[in-house]
């Protein structure tokens, strides 16, 4: 006589991992609302650039008879670069330059100053450390604008106006990059590599170029892209320190083409407003090319300050 041994039985227990399993391999529910306000999103951020894209390829005159958001019938995109480089004897080349120069100096000094001193603020303990940085702090909620008049008073008392130390100086200033560093520093930097390295006899400037300096790189890199940006966009401040249109970088160059524009002043041409929508879609072609080359720094561990071990 044979005996036969009943099948398992699978109780409730063992059907829920089965169940949850299930329930995470589902694709996730969309929702309508949230996309339509993401599609709106995308439309706001690109809808502008779009249309500088068009812009850059009509003449004057089809810039107002045109539909905005596509292109005319003549297209002539090359022929108003040409030109924009060679109107008023090549001085946009000298703008381009000038702005490469401000930005460059002013990111790369603004990066390593709020390095520096948020790395100190987050690693050293001193006499009025907190009042110092809450006034960090209170230096972040105040707007640029609101200083550019002081500071053109003092540049001017220095004998510094009209020079490209009126741009570079008062950039090299960041508070909101000191802050964004101190935040950074405290976890991206163990307190326990710094030990180590001063029981093997390094100093503390060695400590921060060598080590420290690298584990904050994700964090100078935002710092440095948010200066760049900044600089390289800023407007009102060149406009009240620079007199000399030697001087000027490409927003204070483009205004003042617009403005011959605008007022037919001397050298106005007919097509001076398009060199104006030319010359704005090149100034932000080194951004997008800046954010490419340095956007693998942020995928290596921006997150790191903010994450507690």
């Amino acid at each position: 006589m044979t005996t036969t041994t009943p099948a398992p039985t699978v109780t409730a227990t063992a059907k829920k991992p089965a169940r949850i399993a299930h329930r995470k391999g589902r694709p996730a529910r969309r929702s309508t609302p949230l996309t339509i306000a993401m599609l709106a999103a995308l439309a706001y951020f690109l809808l502008p650039l779009f249309w500088l894209l068009i812009a850059s390829t009509k003449s004057t005159q089809d810039l107002f008879n045109s539909f905005g958001l596509w292109f005319s019938d003549a297209p002539q995109l090359l022929s108003n670069i040409k030109a924009t480089f060679s109107a008023d004897n090549g001085v946009f080349v000298h703008w381009l330059l000038n702005t490469v120069m401000y930005a460059g100096v002013s990111a790369v000094g603004a990066a390593l100053l709020a390095a520096a001193a948020g790395y100190g603020f987050a690693k050293y303990r001193f006499r009025g450390d907190r009042a110092a940085f809450n006034l960090v702090l209170g230096a972040v909620m105040v707007p640029t604008t609101a200083l550019a008049i002081p500071t053109y008073l003092l540049f001017a008392q220095a004998g510094l106006a009209n020079t490209p130390w009126a741009i570079i100086l008062p950039s090299l200033v960041n508070p909101f990059g000191l802050y964004l560093m101190r935040v950074y520093a405290e976890d991206a930097v163990p307190d326990s590599i710094l030990e180590a390295a001063r029981i093997d006899g390094a100093g503390e400037a060695r400590i921060f170029i060598r080590i420290a300096l690298r584990l904050m790189g994700p964090g100078v890199v935002t710092v440095l892209l948010f200066t760049l940006v900044a600089t390289w966009n800023n407007y009102f401040l060149p406009l009240i320190m620079l007199n000399d249109p030697d001087l000027y970088p490409i927003t204070v160059g483009l205004a003042s083409w617009a403005a011959q524009a605008q007022n037919g002043g001397a050298g106005a041409s007919s097509d001076m407003l398009a060199l104006v929508v030319t010359g704005s879609l090149i100034s932000i072609v080194p951004l997008v090319v800046a954010f490419l080359m340095l956007q693998r720094y942020w995928q290596s561990g921006l997150a790191t300050g903010g994450v507690k071990q």
